[in-house]
């Protein structure tokens, strides 16, 4: 199944619509963004040039509502979680400013024991990672 993603002017996902194969392929049998998007717009009432193939690795990830389409780049991109934190082209994801710190074999050990679930927490206004166990069994 073919995935598009029908976006509106500010290019964020609307919708993701999955339609058969064989109605978006060309000749050779290839999926084809053209076709999936005449198709599209012939169905659904929608301009061609607001259906994006979400086609991993292409996009990067598959498109979901709410993803915003960095039609520069040709990917997919979830919401941006802070202000601070920048865009990661190779990934399709968002990184923080500072790499978030490893857990110590403790805490690691404590996670898997599900006595504690220790997790670090990006705080915006300090620009840091927060340690915070958020108790037995969590996940």
């Amino acid at each position: 199944m073919a995935s598009f993603a029908k976006i509106n002017d500010n290019n964020e996902v609307l919708t993701v619509l999955y339609i058969e194969d064989k109605k978006v392929k060309n000749e050779a049998g290839e999926i084809t963004e053209s076709i999936g998007q005449q198709y599209l717009q012939t169905h659904n009432n929608w301009p061609a040039e607001k259906w994006i193939l979400s086609n991993p690795p292409t996009t990067g990830r598959i498109a979901s509502i709410g993803y915003i389409w960095d039609p520069t780049n040709n990917i997919f991109l979830a919401p941006k979680p802070f202000a601070s934190w920048v865009k990661n082209t190779t990934t399709a994801e968002w990184n923080p400013p500072l790499d978030k710190p490893d857990l110590t074999a403790e805490q690691q050990s404590q996670n898997e024991a599900n006595s504690h679930t220790w997790v670090h927490e990006w705080n915006e206004e300090d620009q840091s990672w927060t340690l915070t166990d958020l108790g037995p069994e969590v996940l």
